[in-house]
C-alpha cells in the first residue's frame, strides 16, 4: 500500500481503538508486595488520545487484562469506550462499531501481539508499535517508528488527525 493510499484511509477514520499492554504502555507489568499491578503511561500518547476525543473522534480501549489504572487513565483522557478482561476482542469492536453505525473502513486499531491480529486483519488502518511481534507487523499497514508506551499511540493519532477531511 502506498503512503497516499494510507493517507486516504486515514481521512475516513472515525474510531481509534487500542490495546493497552505493549501499546499504551511499554508492556512491563509491575506488582507490589501485595500483588497490586501498576502500569506506566506516556504523557505524549495521552495528549494525542485526548486531542482525538476532543475533536470528535471515538476512542476505545480493548484489553485482555483487568486493571484499575486503565480505568483511571481512560477517565483522565476521556476515552469514549473502555473494555477490560476481554479474551476475544473482535466482537467487542464490532459492538462499538454497531453502536456508532460505523464499518471497518472507518476504524483504526493499534495492537502489538497475537490476540490483536483478529482485529488488525479487518480494519482500515491496522497499526502497531515499532516493537510489536513480527506476526503483527506482517498484517499492519502502519508501523510506528516508536515503541509501545514510548509515543507510538501519539504518532498514530497525529497521522490520522493530520489527514482528516475538513468538514
Amino acid at each position: 500500500m502506498s503512503f497516499e493510499e494510507l493517507k486516504e484511509k486515514a481521512s475516513k477514520i472515525k474510531l481509534l481503538a487500542f490495546d493497552v499492554d505493549g501499546v499504551m504502555t511499554d508492556g512491563s507489568i509491575t506488582y507490589d508486595e501485595n500483588g497490586i499491578e501498576y502500569k506506566t503511561f506516556n504523557a505524549k500518547d495521552g495528549h494525542g488520545l485526548a486531542k482525538m476525543t476532543k475533536n470528535g473522534y471515538i476512542t476505545a480501549i480493548i484489553t485482555g487484562r483487568n486493571n484499575g489504572t486503565v480505568d483511571r487513565r481512560a477517565s483522565d483522557l476521556r476515552v469514549t469506550e473502555v473494555f477490560q478482561g476481554v479474551r476475544n476482542k473482535l466482537p467487542i469492536l464490532e459492538a462499538i462499531m454497531q453502536k456508532y453505525e460505523l464499518d471497518f473502513s472507518q476504524v483504526s486499531y493499534m495492537g502489538d501481539d497475537e490476540p490483536d491480529i483478529c482485529i488488525l486483519e479487518k480494519v482500515a488502518i491496522a497499526a502497531c508499535p515499532g516493537d510489536a511481534v513480527d506476526k503483527v507487523k506482517k498484517v499492519c499497514n502502519f508501523t510506528s517508528t516508536l515503541n509501545g508506551g514510548r509515543g507510538a499511540v501519539r504518532q498514530l493519532c497525529d497521522f490520522i488527525f493530520d489527514n482528516k477531511i475538513e468538514e
